[in-house]
């Protein structure tokens, strides 16, 4: 049974879209074609990338790509569509008219997200961010399913068939990379993911910066490597191998609203590597930290205090052990792709029965 997915917004090989999602559905048995900007088109591990050309963001986006995404969706002839963007709401919408089973795959809070946007002026963003609502709103109650990406994201729609489908890592991808002994690796503090300010970046250098020379501490910046398949699994690859020489596994983000009610995936990698957290203190991320015992919890903002906590593990490696292999027993026992796979294909097969 053919099932198409459709971005206007993300690179093909996205980690959730492609690595997670689509080799899930592929390996059950389902024909996957992923409908994306991208060069050329290709046949990757079973999966059809079907290339649209990629826009700025804007209108011109919206009404373009959403075109070049409609004709391609229509050729495709797929009998279920799983769309990632709210952009692509009209397009679900369209397709639904054509007797055609809709997903909308909700990675994250739009709304609240609308509310920090800077390129959207001050006055504009509260109106924004309702009407945002109200068409999510509407979409759930006439699209088939909600594939959301955290509990606090599915909270928000009240269509029967919202799932929650967490972006946990595979466990797979850090047991091709075996982990030196804690006791033995460099005094390397490591950061995966995007780096923005949003992010903490300026506060993590500034806290390298606070901490005693003899410590020997190097802070390892790791962001994404795109948009070649290639790259992506370079990037991967070179994320297990710095995982498993560092020490500890940085995740200070600013109390953006979008990020203090979501999962950062950098947070599971660093647990499933078995590295010791910094992650900001979030009620979120709290109570994923303390019950995992896995880590310390600091104000983001604040250098001192994650200059504070990177010093307390790197001069005290047993507790700092302790704290990583109990994050990465977590891991292995909840927070893992294998326990949000069952979940995203049930929905399927449901629907496609």
């Amino acid at each position: 049974m053919k099932v198409a997915h459709l971005t206007s917004v993300h690179f093909p090989f996205d980690t959730r879209i492609f690595a997670r999602e689509c080799a899930s559905l592929s390996s059950a048995g389902y024909g996957v074609c992923l409908i994306a900007p991208a060069a050329e088109e290709q046949s990757v591990d079973s999966i059809k990338v079907k290339p649209i050309a990629r826009f700025k963001p804007g209108l011109r986006r919206m009404l373009l790509a959403g075109f070049q995404l409609y004709r391609a969706a229509l050729r495709e002839n797929a009998a279920l569509y799983h769309f990632h963007d709210p952009e692509l709401i009209p397009l679900g919408l369209l397709l639904k008219l054509h007797g055609k089973r809709v997903l909308y795959d909700v990675h994250e809070d739009m709304p609240k997200l609308l509310l920090d946007k800077y390129w959207i002026p001050k006055w504009l963003r509260k109106p924004a961010a309702g009407l945002t609502a109200m068409i999510e709103a509407l979409a759930a109650r006439l699209l088939d399913g909600i594939v959301a990406a955290t509990p606090p994201i599915a909270a928000r729609f009240r269509s029967p068939n919202t799932v929650t489908v967490q972006n946990f890592p595979r466990i797979e991808e850090f047991s091709d990379c075996p982990p030196q002994p804690y006791d033995q690796r460099e005094n390397i503090v490591a950061y995966v993911g995007v780096i923005t300010a949003h992010r903490g970046a300026r506060e993590l250098v500034a806290a390298m910066g606070s901490l005693p020379p003899e410590l020997k501490a190097r802070l390892v910046l790791a962001g994404e490597i795109r948009p070649a398949r290639l790259h992506d699994e370079l990037a991967r690859s070179q994320v297990a191998q710095l995982l498993s020489k560092a020490r500890i596994g940085l995740v200070t983000l600013h109390p953006l609203p979008n990020y203090v009610e979501s999962y950062p995936v950098k947070l599971f990698e660093y647990m499933a590597a078995g590295l010791p957290v910094i992650a900001s203190d979030f009620p979120l991320w709290r109570k994923i930290v303390k019950e995992a015992n896995c880590g310390i919890l600091v104000d983001p903002t604040d250098p001192c205090a994650i200059a504070e906590a990177i010093q307390w593990l790197l001069e005290h490696p047993g507790p700092a052990r302790a704290m990583g292999e109990c994050g990465a027993r977590a891991v292995q026992a909840k927070y893992n792709w294998m326990t949000e796979e069952r979940k995203l294909l049930d929905l399927y097969a449901r629907l496609t029965a």
